[in-house]
């Protein structure tokens, strides 16, 4: 009896490869082999053919997974194979990839997953979910300076959303931003003539960095996962354009998130 097909892609996402999108790019770039040959983007497969990605074999059915790590600076929020890469460093049982990234001179909360979908609607611009940080500078922080970052600035071409922010030292302040541009906070504080001297994530949506020891990692707990879950329900899988960070957002968006200074 011949078995259900389905299209190749969607099979790479149900097992918590990536997402569709990504997947069709994965097999355009010839990583992607069915039965030991190259696939083509758009076929279909049964789920008792060999499906391999960079030569590891793919099966649906594996347990859903969801780490929080303190991520170390030094370590390469890639999945691909070179020094100092986050998946190496986690070396976890199950293949999971980052969602997002954090620099490499950067450090605290980054979450590992094999669910390609999950990855896209927590990174996705348009979603709008909240990512916190704790930020040291090089000079004095003046409430100019935290009313000027609050409305948005100028950088990649495009002007950053209003965000929270409040001072939390005299060289320190937390912020809140729901977007991700590549090194946005870095090249937010460079506009205005700060250096970020450390730069540490506490906190993406419900899950918190907490009192999880550097290099460290644990899986997200039921309650975690239920809350995370209810957040997620009205967001998109699809990915936003891309707009110099890992997800963009789309013309228009950056002008609808409140403003708060502290």
């Amino acid at each position: 009896m011949s078995m259900e097909k389905i299209r190749l892609n969607k099979y790479l996402s149900d097992a918590g490869v990536c997402s569709r999108r990504e997947a069709d790019s994965l097999i355009l770039q010839g990583r992607v082999t069915v039965d030991g040959r190259k696939a083509v983007t758009g076929e279909k497969v049964s789920v008792d053919q060999q499906i391999r990605v960079d030569n590891r074999e793919i099966r649906q059915g594996q347990p859903k997974v969801l780490l929080l790590l303190n991520k170390p600076r030094g370590i390469i929020c890639t999945a691909k194979n070179q020094k100092d890469n986050i998946v190496d460093f986690v070396n976890y049982p199950i293949r999971v990839y980052p969602v997002g990234r954090l620099d490499v001179d950067s450090q605290g909360l980054i979450l590992l997953t094999n669910q390609g979908e999950l990855v896209n609607k927590i990174m996705r611009a348009g979603n709008y979910h909240e990512k916190e940080y704790q930020v040291t500078v090089d000079h004095p922080v003046t409430k100019e300076f935290l009313s000027k970052m609050a409305k948005g600035v100028p950088i990649l071409g495009t002007v950053t959303r209003p965000c929270q922010i409040k001072r939390t030292g005299e060289k320190s302040f937390q912020i809140i931003l729901t977007q991700g541009l590549n090194r946005q906070i870095r090249r937010m504080c460079e506009y205005f003539g700060y250096r970020v001297v450390r730069l540490n994530r506490t906190r993406i949506m419900n899950l918190k960095l907490g009192k999880l020891p550097v290099g460290a990692y644990r899986e997200v707990t039921s309650e975690e996962w239920r809350e995370l879950q209810r957040l997620l329900v009205d967001s998109s899988s699809v990915p936003c354009r891309k707009t110099g960070g890992i997800y963009g957002h789309s013309s228009g968006e950056n002008q609808r998130a409140g403003t708060k200074v502290k």
